[in-house]
């Protein structure tokens, strides 16, 4: 196929999944990124369609209910965050991160896990969330410093619209952004962060490209990096996840001199990097 074919094909493929109401609002860059890998393995246009819509499915959308309504919830957060109310506004962010698999599974030990993982990293001045999702709501559960600037990124314009305007009512200093995670060379933060959150996020991105976790890994500038993999698969089946997973990661980060810490809770098994010794500047 020549180039311009190509680019053809390429951009009637991008088109035509941006246009599907499932994934309108995902970032052209992932859909492009996925696209142009499943244009070299299948023989159509068409399957290569069917296919990134797939890949899209497997990596974000399954974590998601079909229900979501962020206008309703902005409405809700505004009337609660103008009351002063802090109990109200934290039974709103669990009921909302409900709507997430991923933070859905944490609701149980949510004060427990923030609490475990982010107590001895203190002072958190800057957290950068990668693949969010609808993490950034746990912001009330998190021991953060007053100051602190919250950066959050993920593959859905709508959510990250949605997390901004929740960081705006609550007076968290952040910002929220689509972004490729995949491929993220440009940092989002304008300097090095004290917390990167890669919350189960590792499994998804390594769908699109199994290099993505170790490049992450190594490419985000923060004292810590908090890791963390599902023990339950999202059919609830256990089949021996953390086992594999820590596995994966400890061959991931086997060739540097971090400092590791493990912890295991219900349904997550996490892992906090110390990487201060690395981001040292060299003699």
């Amino acid at each position: 196929m020549r180039q311009s074919d190509e680019q053809a094909a390429l951009d009637h493929l991008i088109n035509n999944v941006l246009e599907s109401r499932k994934y309108r609002d995902v970032n052209a860059s992932v859909v492009r990124s996925i696209g142009q890998r499943e244009l070299t393995r299948r023989a159509t246009l068409k399957e290569a369609i069917k296919a990134t819509r797939n890949k899209l499915h497997q990596v974000g959308s399954a974590y998601l209910t079909d229900h979501v309504h962020y206008a309703a919830w902005l409405t809700e957060l505004e009337r609660i965050t103008s009351s002063g109310d802090t109990a109200a506004l934290r039974s709103a962010c669990q009921r909302m991160m409900g709507y997430h698999a991923s933070t859905r599974e944490r609701l149980p030990t949510l004060e427990e896990f923030y609490r475990t993982i982010l107590t001895d990293l203190a002072p958190i001045h800057t957290v950068l969330d990668v693949a969010c999702g609808l993490n950034p709501l746990a912001i009330p559960w998190m021991p953060l410093e007053t100051d602190v600037r919250y950066y959050a990124c993920d593959i859905y314009q709508d959510m990250v619209d949605f997390l901004d305007r929740f960081m705006g009512l609550t007076s968290v200093d952040g910002k929220a952004y689509t972004r490729d995670a995949c491929n993220m060379v440009v940092p989002l933060a304008d300097r090095q962060v004290d917390v990167a959150l890669v919350l189960k996020a590792i499994p998804c991105l390594e769908q699109i490209d199994k290099q993505a976790g170790y490049r992450l890994l190594q490419s985000i500038e923060a004292k810590y990096i908090v890791v963390s993999f599902p023990i339950y698969s999202l059919g609830g089946h256990h089949r021996g996840m953390a086992k594999h997973y820590e596995e994966h990661f400890r061959e991931m980060i086997d060739d540097q001199p971090w400092t590791v810490t493990k912890f295991v809770f219900a349904t997550e098994l996490v892992f906090v990097i110390d990487k201060r010794a690395s981001l040292l500047p060299q003699r």
